[in-house]
């Protein structure tokens, strides 16, 4: 992995929790690999009982070059490695680990092979392609796509290799000890509905077009309803939509009890652990107005909760809309704002059996058990062959 922390966002939950029940169900010497960056040290406790061994990355942090990482890779001894991430220095480490050790890999995107996630720094990207980028993923026995979209956006690629499509998955609070909304700690918005957005502010997620869509309903939402945007910035780009909002004359504010009350939008900033678990018990809707997508843990999360969600197509998880869990929005300002106003006007029964709904699909797709005994079929078949497993796609 490029980090085994918070910084890597969704791929760490995911991936954390993939090795973690990996290694609870079958016993595997797993052994985790990744970059060291500021929260390497305060988040290595979630991993256990694994525990990564990670190297300090030298140069420009986007790339990522650490020249101890083909070494680690040596010593672990692996008889398959999984790589999850692409463009930077851990995926020429992996093509010399390969070329060394003579073993196997497969390869996970995560989505970063999606035509809007090639366009972004896209000349940064094809100097990675040229350099090691593609001759990886055309090295990997294998590929792991999260959905049948990542699927078709791979073989876009010209990447012939099998695929195996093995979602993301969550795992189910304790409902008993949920927390109930009128005794949370934070009180910003207890008179209020709550839309919440959670992940990395970023120009892919579409909040530019949320804020400009929260405009146009002020006039009708501002007094019922609060929108909340909690998450960590990348490349400025909070700075940007704090600006946005104050030129369209929106009042907001960070997460103060002096300034908050009365404001349209809240930006809480970062929220991890149980200040998210509260955020998500507090949320009346979940929305994700993005242009790209792998899998969104965030989703996941959002259903695991009960909660009712908003999102575009290009979040990959059709079966939301298939079982009446979300509403379909594009990542437009016209349509969000439609989506919206469509969430306002149904009732709070209405809303709250989507949100069950969403629940019910995570139990029965999306729990880790199921995905983890995936994976290790799709282990064994690369490195023992045999019957391949009925996730794979081959050409």
């Amino acid at each position: 992995m490029d980090s085994v922390s918070r910084v890597n966002g969704g791929i760490f939950e995911s991936e954390r929790k993939l090795q973690q029940t990996l290694y609870a169900q079958t016993g595997l010497d797993i052994q985790i690999a990744g970059l060291r960056d500021i929260y390497t040290e305060s988040d290595l406790p979630a991993w256990f009982p694994l525990v990564p061994k990670t190297c300090a990355v030298r140069g420009p942090k986007f790339f990522g070059f650490a020249p101890g990482f083909v070494d680690l890779l040596l010593e672990a001894r692996a008889d398959l490695a999984y790589f999850a991430g692409l463009w930077k220095y851990p995926s020429l480490a992996a093509l010399r680990w390969a070329a060394k050790s003579g073993k196997p890999m497969l390869v996970a995107p995560h989505g970063m092979l999606d035509s809007w996630a090639l366009r972004n720094s896209s000349i940064r990207k094809k100097i990675a392609r040229w350099l090691f980028q593609d001759a990886q993923l055309k090295k990997a026995s294998c590929l792991r796509a999260l959905c049948s979209a990542e699927a078709t956006s791979i073989r876009a690629c010209g990447l012939t290799n099998p695929i195996c499509i093995i979602p993301n998955g969550i795992d189910l609070p304790d409902r008993a000890s949920g927390y109930d909304r009128n005794a949370l700690q934070i009180s910003l918005f207890q008179h209020r509905k709550v839309i919440l957005y959670l992940g990395r502010f970023h120009p892919k997620k579409g909040l530019a077009n949320l804020i400009a869509a929260w405009n146009q309903l002020q006039a009708t939402a501002n007094k019922e309803w609060v929108l909340v945007l909690a998450g960590w910035d990348q490349g400025g780009h909070t700075a940007e939509l704090k600006a946005q909002a104050t030129e369209l004359g929106i009042r907001w504010a960070d997460a103060t009890p002096q300034t908050a009350d009365d404001s349209s939008i809240i930006f809480l900033g970062p929220q991890f652990g149980e200040a998210k678990a509260r955020l998500y018990a507090q949320c009346d809707g979940f929305i994700l107005p993005s242009f790209s997508e792998g899998l969104p843990m965030v989703v996941l999360e959002a259903w695991a909760c009960g909660k009712p969600v908003l999102m575009t197509s290009e979040c990959n998880l059709t079966e939301g809309f298939a079982a009446q869990a979300a509403l379909d929005i594009r990542p437009a300002s016209e349509s969000i704002a439609e989506g919206l106003r469509r969430f306002f006007e149904m009732s709070d029964q209405e809303r709250q059996t989507m949100g069950q709904r969403g629940l019910t699909l995570v139990k029965e797709q999306f729990a880790w058990p199921k995905i983890a005994n995936e994976m290790m079929l799709v282990y064994g078949w690369i490195i023992g062959g045999g019957e391949k497993p009925e996730c794979v796609l081959v050409r």
